[in-house]
């Protein structure tokens, strides 16, 4: 396919939630960026169709995707994490966590806080569905489904990815281990730590606000 990116050198298999936003500043702080995140479909216009076609499992030119990208983290690509890892052999893969009830009430009070109507004509929330809403069945305020299929994601990547070629990994645990697989010196500055729940509201609701205009 005739796309026009580097390859990736980082691939993020980790849920939305997990630190990803810390973990995309910080790739953007060592030089493997700029690290492609849910934001970054915010910005174009046409990145829901990119994925919102790759959830209906139409042939994806991922290099158009993640032109001008040297990484990734975060929704909507973690869903795509096993394509990814095969379409981009070199590539490193990190696996973000979190406790899995934490996980879930940050869920509930940022991302899974909108409910989208399963009839929506908004191109951004329909790729919403498919791409993570259709991993819970639609279940978005299930906690015993949504820990069941978070678990369960982890476990798969675990499985699905070399060891060698894996880090799992926690924010809270700051720059050693994720310099260390990277290769790269640890910098003299803290560990970006960003997207508080309150953070991400004020996005959402800047979102939200844009789709009303547009509407």
């Amino acid at each position: 396919m005739g796309g026009c990116g580097m390859p990736l050198s980082v691939i993020g298999a980790g849920y939305g939630r997990t630190g990803t936003m810390s973990l995309k500043l910080a790739l953007d702080q060592l030089g493997f960026g700029p690290c492609y995140h849910m934001v970054e479909v915010f910005k174009n216009p046409k990145a829901p169709g990119y994925w919102e076609s790759a959830a209906d499992g139409k042939p994806t030119d991922w290099e158009e995707v993640f032109a001008g990208y040297n990484s990734t983290v975060d929704w909507p690509s973690a869903t795509f994490y096993k394509e990814l890892a095969d379409h981009y052999p070199d590539a490193k893969v990190i696996l973000t966590e979190r406790d899995p009830e934490a996980w879930f009430v940050s869920t509930q009070a940022t991302i899974f806080s909108l409910h989208i109507r399963d009839d929506t004509e908004d191109q951004w929330q329909r790729m919403v569905l498919k791409v993570i809403s259709d991993l819970f069945d639609r279940r978005m305020n299930d906690k015993d489904k949504l820990i069941e299929v978070y678990n369960r994601h982890n476990a798969d990547v675990r499985r699905a990815i070399a060891p060698e070629r894996l880090l799992v990994y926690q924010v809270s645990q700051g720059w050693a281990p994720l310099c260390a697989f990277l290769g790269v010196d640890v910098p003299d500055a803290p560990m970006p730590k960003v997207n508080s729940t309150d953070d991400f509201r004020q996005h959402l609701a800047a979102k939200l606000a844009e789709n009303a205009d547009r509407g």
